[in-house]
């Protein structure tokens, strides 16, 4: 499994697939969402997978932990967003094997406001991913980081996604948490993007230490069953350390039960998108 350095995959060599889009999301923040899209970016670009990462959050903390300066993101989502910057303009690399990202540039701290008098302000990231859902995508994912909230920002990401995948803090109130997230996946399953779909909730944070963490477990897999993926993200300070470092954890320590832990998501993520595929018309 390589993570070596590389250059950028190039849009300007398709290959006949279509990319799969999954938002990452969660209207709670300090759940493990940012840390999540980083390393199951890696990890799927680890294993072959052509992958692009969005970061949709104007905190930028995606593009900080795969070692992009503030200083080094003129271009990213806030133009692409708002002033029509075409996506290959907006494609960096990130220098590891298969994996490219757009960054979140401090000015798309005003595109929620921004964005309320633009024309289709709910579908601009769709629009602007379209090459994307085409049989010539470069990717073969497609991960998009969304903000701790449940703004146009995130409406955009679940608008322009085939599917939702949602971090699960393993504490007292993760679940009661969650349930505006699923409202609004409903609501815009029903108004602005019919084929959304939940693929899959992970839980976070895990710690075998603590009575609660296993409780939460329990009441999620009881709730939402086989949705809540069977790998658990454990709570581990080498995923803590990864971002100060500029790298995902994969890359910083890649034999801790953090960086395992993210290839096995991977590997579950993968198998489910093999079995849309196969069963289109099946809930996962």
């Amino acid at each position: 499994m390589s993570l070596a350095q590389s250059e950028p995959v190039q849009t300007d060599q398709p290959t006949e697939r279509r990319a799969h889009i999954l938002a990452i999301a969660n209207q709670k923040g300090g759940v493990g969402k940012t840390t999540t899209a980083i390393n199951l970016a890696t990890a799927l670009a680890a294993v072959g997978e052509t992958v692009l990462l969005i970061d949709l959050d104007a905190q930028g903390n995606a593009s900080t932990g795969l070692g992009i300066a503030r200083t080094d993101r003129a271009t990213g989502c806030y133009r692409m967003l708002t002033d029509h910057l075409p996506l290959a303009q907006a494609i960096r690399a990130t220098g590891i094997a298969n994996l490219s990202l757009i960054t979140a540039e401090a000015d798309l701290a005003g595109a929620e406001i921004e964005l309320v008098s633009l024309d289709r302000r709910e579908f601009r990231l769709r629009d602007a991913l379209a090459e994307l859902r085409t049989d010539l995508s470069v990717y073969s994912f497609v991960l998009i980081d969304c903000p701790p909230s449940l703004g146009l920002l995130t409406l955009n990401g679940l608008v322009a996604a085939d599917a939702v995948l949602v971090p699960l803090q393993c504490e007292f109130y993760a679940l009661e948490g969650i349930s505006g997230l699923i409202r609004t996946i409903e609501m815009v399953r029903r108004g602005l993007n019919p084929s959304l779909r939940l693929q899959g909730i992970v839980l976070t944070m895990f710690d075998r230490r603590n009575n609660l963490s296993e409780l939460v477990a329990a009441d999620a897999r009881g709730f939402f069953g086989p949705t809540v993926y069977e790998t658990v993200i454990p709570r581990n300070i080498r995923i803590s350390e990864a971002p100060s470092h500029g790298k995902p954890v994969l890359l910083y320590d890649f034999r801790s039960p953090g960086a395992q832990a993210y290839v096995r998501l991977a590997g579950e993520v993968l198998r489910r998108q093999r079995v849309t595929e196969t069963h289109p018309g099946n809930p996962e």
